[in-house]
């Protein structure tokens, strides 16, 4: 009986068709250096791969068509990429093929030489212009000559030139063969192209024009009219660019997503010379492809990790071994996108986002990989391995892939987001806010509380200080007072309760004065004595307050309670009269 590890990897090879591997095919490539397209209009796509060779020579450009190698051209210099594009409407509607090679693009039409575009020279240093020369007219030996480029390289803005540099690689005895052949040549300074895409010029058509966008050594992203091959924009990068992805309409709006040597990736859009948003990488990226919105990166940490196009990151999926290659795997029959990521152990693994849905084992580590339509077979895939083999797979119309990651690991539903209610997710922030700003906030709160504290002591001195409190501040005389207010109006029963609280001492001597308006209110009597208050009795103390006025408004009386032979009042206490029903009524 098969073991559980054997079914699955039953499983996984009965979705693909082995169509073809050839472990000497001598194709030595990566994955920016390879493509499908229908050369020739007839519906049949080709595969054409830049071949590398050695390294050193035999770099080719290679046509295949179904098993067999169709064509081959020979490259003047090492690829570092190719794109298959259309570049006029002209029938038959049959792409064109660019290949980056050095400072050049060399364009293929028909599979014969087109046309030879060369990037725009540097500025040559002036210092370095001025040093080579005097070396012309011999006024300065080699060794000078080198110690001068030496100072300058050190402390100019502008990098020498690539003649400079090999000069001061030389040993001694070699300097002066290499002046006498180089100094009568003019100085140029050349920069090289590192990665080479393309863009949809006005239409989103699968069939529509398409311009060149090119990232070079010298920091700069150029993009090319595909008609007259001149440059219709530049912008400027921190870092030289290794890998690019375009998506978008030069005309309308685009993206242009690269991974830089410094271990980031920016954005670049229309209109706007410098990036736009900035992803900051743990490690330096190896593999970068588009899924949809989103953006997937292959570090060199053996992670996957996705980003939204605005540089926010989505989530991060280890990997078992280093990643070789990466590339798309779209059907647009069956509404399926994924990303194959070819790994050092010799295996594929398809992802879709953070899940794993497919393994591939091969023979050897797959150095490029490719996925489309080859021949007239939609769901074909290439790849091509280390020690120079070319497979071909093809994904069986029956194949059908699961969501659910097939990697060990906690399940599926625990990295689905949960739709937090409003108020949860309010709390959480205001937690997450007060944890940051922990400190500044409990100063805050010190320093309210404090100017609280002292506002309420200065009131509560000033209340004291002017005799404002219903209760008196004096040890000699410790008195309460409260007042009752009864009645509908216009005469109105006021009623005082005073009370002695000291504990053995009676109080005496006292007297009770009213200040009222007089335009409003009359009292039969607004100044009487108080009888002796013995401690611990409540003395209410009554009078009549008839309001005159038949507006219907109110004011308040304030009463003193004052001590014979001083003139500040021991309580005060004001009262809030109410309005005069029975004068409304009238």
């Amino acid at each position: 009986m098969p073991s559980l590890s054997q079914m699955k990897e039953n499983s996984e090879t009965s979705k693909w068709l082995d169509a073809h591997y050839d472990p000497v095919a001598n194709l030595y490539t990566f994955s920016s250096c390879i493509a499908l397209a229908d050369l020739h209009g007839d519906g049949e796509n080709k595969l054409v791969v830049g071949d590398l060779g050695t390294g050193s020579c035999n770099m080719k450009l290679k046509v295949y068509r179904g098993t067999g190698l169709m064509s081959e051209n020979t490259l003047l210099d090492l690829p570092t990429g190719l794109v298959s594009f259309l570049m006029d409407q002209h029938e038959p509607r049959t792409p064109a093929i660019a290949v980056a090679s050095g400072p050049f693009i060399y364009v293929y039409k028909n599979l014969r030489p087109y046309f030879k575009f060369t990037l725009p020279p540097l500025e040559v240093n002036a210092l370095e212009q001025d040093v080579w020369n005097q070396a012309r007219e011999d006024m300065i030996d080699p060794l000078s000559l080198k110690e001068m480029l030496e100072g300058i390289r050190d402390k100019a803005d502008v990098p020498l030139s690539v003649r400079s540099l090999r000069f001061l690689m030389l040993d001694p005895q070699d300097m002066e063969a290499f002046v006498n052949l180089h100094k009568a040549q003019p100085i140029r300074r050349q920069t090289v192209i590192t990665c080479i895409g393309t863009l949809k010029k006005n239409m989103a058509d699968e069939d529509a024009v398409s311009c060149l966008v090119i990232g070079t050594e010298s920091k700069d992203v150029y993009i090319l009219d595909p008609e007259a091959f001149t440059i219709l924009s530049k912008m400027s990068l921190p870092s030289s660019p290794t890998q690019m992805d375009v998506t978008g309409q030069f005309d309308v709006e685009f993206r242009i997503t690269v991974a830089c040597r410094n271990g980031n990736i920016y954005i670049l859009r229309r209109e706007s010379p410098k990036p736009k948003y900035c992803i900051e990488l743990s490690s330096h990226p190896v593999g970068l492809v588009r899924m949809g919105k989103n953006v997937v990166v292959g570090c060199a940490q053996e992670t996957l990790q996705g980003f939204t196009q605005k540089g926010k990151k989505l989530w991060t999926a280890c990997l078992p071994a280093p990643v070789t290659t990466m590339g798309v795997m779209d059907l647009p029959t069956r509404g399926f996108q994924a990303v194959l990521v070819g790994l050092a152990n010799c295996e594929v693994h398809i992802y879709r986002d953070k899940n794993l849905i497919s393994t591939i084992k091969t023979p050897d580590v797959v150095t490029s990989i490719c996925f489309g339509r080859y021949g007239r077979e939609d769901g074909t895939l290439i790849m091509t391995t280390k020690g120079g083999g070319l497979i071909v797979k093809i994904l069986k119309r029956t194949a059908v892939f699961d969501d659910r990651d097939s990697a060990p690991g906690p399940p599926l539903a625990q990295s689905i987001r949960l739709n937090i209610p409003k108020k949860t997710k309010l709390y959480v922030d205001q937690t997450m806010r007060e944890r940051e700003n922990a400190v500044a906030m409990h100063r805050a709160f010190q320093m309210d509380l404090s100017r609280l504290r002292l506002a309420a002591a200065r009131a509560y001195v000033k209340a004291l200080e002017s005799s404002l409190t219903p209760m008196s501040s004096s040890l000699s005389e410790p008195l309460k007072m409260n007042a009752v207010v009864q009645g509908l109006g216009p005469s109105f029963k006021l009623t005082l309760n005073i009370q002695n609280t000291a504990a053995c001492r009676p109080v005496m001597n006292l007297a009770i004065s009213f200040l009222y308006d007089e335009s409003l209110y009359s009292m039969r009597t607004a100044f009487f004595k108080i009888p002796l208050l013995v401690p611990g009795l409540n003395y209410p103390i009554d009078t009549f307050v008839e309001c005159l006025s038949d507006k219907g408004i109110s004011d308040i009386i304030k009463v003193f309670v004052l001590r014979e032979g001083k003139s500040a009042p021991l309580l005060t206490a004001h009262i809030n009269m109410p309005v005069s029903e029975g004068l409304a009524l009238n």
